[in-house]
C-alpha cells in the first residue's frame, strides 16, 4: 500500500504531462505518481515514464473508465486525483493530503470557482455550466461543495474502495460529488489558483454533449438517491393535470346530472391512478434506500479492515506484541504445520485473537490450541480466560 498515490488520467497530454509529474514528485516526494494512458496517439506515456511516473493503460475510452481501473488496482492511504493538463497547482496537494490523513476527510475538493476560474477560463459557456451544476446539486442534495466539476481532488482509502464508478466520461466528477454527499462522507474544500491550458494543449471536454451528459447524470442520481422527492414531484404534477381537466366535467355533472365527456373523465381517472402509483413507488424506494444506507455503513467498516490488511507490516499498530516473535518457536516445534483444524478451534479466530490486523493465512502462528496455554508459551491471561481448560 502506498502512503500517497497521485493519479493522473491522460489522453494526448504530451504538452503538459511531463511537467505535471515533475511538479507532484517535487511537492510530494513520498508519493507514487501513476499515469494512466487512455489510448493516447502521441508521446504521453513515454514522457510520463521518463519523468518518473508509473505508467499503466486503460483501453476503454473515457475518464470514468480510467478512474474505475485506477480505484480497482491501486491501494493507498491517500489518493490525489489531478488532470494531466497542468491547470491545477501541485502546491495545494500537501494540504489536501493532510486533510485526508490527519482530519479523516473522505474527499477534499480543489475549489477553482472561488478563485481564478472565471477569469482564467476562456472556453464559452463553461463558466455558466459550472455555476449551474454547482447550484443544482447543492440545492437538490443539500450539499456545500464549492466546485462540482473540478478534476483536482483527494480521497481516503474508504471512499475509493466503496465508490461504485458507473459513469464512463467526464460526468464522473458529478457522480463522485453526489456520492460523497449522499453517503454522509466528510467533504472539505480547498481554494486553489486555477490556470488555463498552455498554448497547444487542447481540452477533451465537449461543452454541449458532455454538458448534457452531466445534467442527465444529475437527474439520474437524484432519482436514485432521492426517490421520494423525485416520484412525488411527478405524482403531484400528474394529479394537478388530472384535477384541472376533471374539474369542468365534475362541475357539469353537479349542475345537470349528466357526464357528456366520458373520454375526458376516463383519461383523468387513469392519470390520477398513475399519480398514486408513482407516489407509492417513491415511498417504497425510499424505504429500500434507507436499507441501502445501512448496508453501506457496513461496507465502510469492511473497507477499514481491508485497509488494515493492506497496510505494510511495519506500519501496523502493535497488538499483543507476540505474533512475529513467536513464529520461530512454533515453526521449530511444528515445521510442517500443526493440524489445528482437528482440535476444533478455527484458525481465523485464533489469528484474530493474537492480532486483529494480522492477515488470516499468513502464518500458522495465530493458530493457538488450548493445550499450549498451560505452557505460558505465548498466551496471556486474557487468552486463557477466553479458552478455559
Amino acid at each position: 500500500m502506498d502512503a500517497i498515490a497521485v493519479l493522473i488520467p491522460c489522453y494526448n497530454e504530451e504538452k503538459t504531462v511531463e511537467k505535471v509529474v515533475a511538479d507532484f514528485k517535487a511537492v510530494l516526494p513520498e508519493a507514487t505518481v501513476y499515469v494512466y494512458d487512455n489510448n493516447s496517439t502521441d508521446r504521453t506515456a513515454q514522457l510520463a515514464e521518463a519523468a518518473g511516473a508509473v505508467v499503466r493503460r486503460e483501453y476503454m475510452q473515457g475518464k470514468g473508465n480510467v478512474l474505475r481501473r485506477m480505484f480497482r488496482e491501486i491501494d493507498a492511504e491517500c489518493y490525489i486525483l489531478v488532470d494531466g493538463d497542468d491547470t491545477y497547482p501541485a502546491e495545494a496537494a500537501p494540504e489536501m493530503a493532510r486533510l485526508v490523513r490527519e482530519r479523516q476527510a473522505d474527499m477534499v475538493v480543489g475549489d477553482r470557482l472561488s478563485s481564478t476560474y472565471f477569469t482564467e477560463n476562456k472556453r464559452p459557456f463553461h463558466n455558466f455550466g459550472n455555476s449551474l451544476v454547482r447550484a443544482s446539486i447543492n440545492r437538490l442534495f443539500g450539499a456545500q461543495i464549492q466546485d462540482i466539476m473540478t478534476g483536482y481532488r483527494a480521497f481516503s482509502f474508504e471512499f475509493v474502495k466503496t465508490f461504485p464508478v458507473l459513469s464512463r466520461g467526464f460526468e464522473i466528477e458529478t457522480e463522485m460529488s453526489i456520492h460523497a454527499v449522499q453517503r454522509n462522507m466528510q467533504v472539505e474544500n480547498v481554494v486553489i489558483d486555477y490556470r488555463d491550458r498552455p498554448a497547444g494543449s487542447v481540452s477533451k471536454l465537449n461543452t454541449y454533449s458532455d454538458g448534457a451528459k452531466v445534467l442527465g447524470t444529475i437527474l439520474r442520481l437524484y432519482k436514485n438517491y432521492r426517490p421520494f422527492g423525485f416520484f412525488t414531484t411527478i405524482a403531484v404534477v400528474l394529479a394537478v393535470i388530472s384535477l384541472l381537466f376533471m374539474a369542468p366535467v365534475l362541475a357539469e355533472y353537479l349542475a345537470t346530472g349528466l357526464v357528456p365527456r366520458f373520454p375526458t373523465l376516463i383519461v383523468c381517472g387513469f392519470v390520477m391512478v398513475a399519480a398514486l402509483m408513482l407516489f407509492v413507488a417513491g415511498v417504497i424506494l425510499s424505504s429500500l434506500l434507507a436499507k441501502d444506507k445501512r448496508d453501506f455503513e457496513f461496507h465502510l467498516q469492511q473497507a477499514a479492515v481491508w485497509k488494515a490488511k493492506a497496510r505494510p507490516a511495519a506500519l501496523r499498530p502493535a497488538s499483543k506484541g507476540t505474533t512475529l516473535r513467536l513464529a520461530a518457536p512454533v515453526l521449530r516445534v511444528f515445521p510442517f504445520g500443526f493440524p489445528f483444524d482437528k482440535i476444533g478451534i478455527p484458525i481465523a479466530h485464533c489469528v484474530h485473537n493474537l492480532d486483529p490486523n494480522f492477515p488470516v493465512g499468513v502464518s500458522m502462528v495465530g493458530a493457538c490450541p488450548p493445550m499450549l496455554t498451560d505452557l505460558n508459551f505465548w498466551y496471556g491471561a486474557q487468552n486463557r480466560e477466553r479458552y478455559p481448560k
